[in-house]
């Protein structure tokens, strides 16, 4: 049975991992949590999952303005072939969590190590970060060393690259808009 937050705020708990959350109504998209959030401080986030063309699986976690290019990301991540969204039945069994609620917290569920974590450099620039804990109801605010501490800990030791672009434009870039999910 996948990690609940419950479950989430415990394991950060025996690591010592301050955390706060907030909770708040359903959020989807980005353009939903900017107007809901309020005074949350921090960067904040989107987290595309992702798989190339043999199969293997990243989650990719940016600021939330951040432009990904996802024609030539799998070259930056050496992966094999271009990629494609996850089916959501595939992010239910890999990561325990429905759509709406991509977050690197969901490495938690992945016990048999197939994800591959992606930190964004830009992102990691902030000394605060925030996620859903596992469901789009809630955020929760974690120092960034203490995120990498918390994803080695469940085997998910991350890879911080310089995967988004600042001022992308076209198809093949995912922006932030109102149809773009967090």
């Amino acid at each position: 049975m996948p990690a609940t937050p419950d479950d989430l705020f415990a394991f950060l708990g025996r690591l010592g991992i301050a955390h706060a959350t907030v909770t708040h109504p359903p959020l989807f998209t980005v353009e939903e949590s900017q107007a809901l959030r309020g005074q949350i401080p921090g960067g904040h986030s989107k987290n595309l999952f992702l798989r190339d063309k043999k199969g293997a699986l990243f989650l990719v976690s940016a600021l939330e303005d951040a432009a990904i290019e996802l024609k030539s990301l799998h070259r930056t991540l050496g992966a094999n072939g271009r990629f494609s969204f996850v089916s959501a039945d595939l992010m239910r069994e890999t990561l325990g969590i429905e759509p709406g609620a991509v977050t690197p917290f969901a490495a938690l569920n992945d016990a048999g190590g197939r994800v591959t974590v992606v930190l964004d450099g830009a992102m990691m620039a902030h000394a605060r970060l925030n996620f859903h804990p596992l469901r789009n109801t809630m955020t929760t605010t974690i120092a960034r060393d203490d995120l990498v501490r918390f994803l080695a800990a469940t085997g998910h030791p991350p890879r911080i690259l310089q995967v988004s672009q600042i001022g992308v434009k076209g198809a093949e870039a995912i922006a932030i808009g109102s149809t773009d999910t967090i």
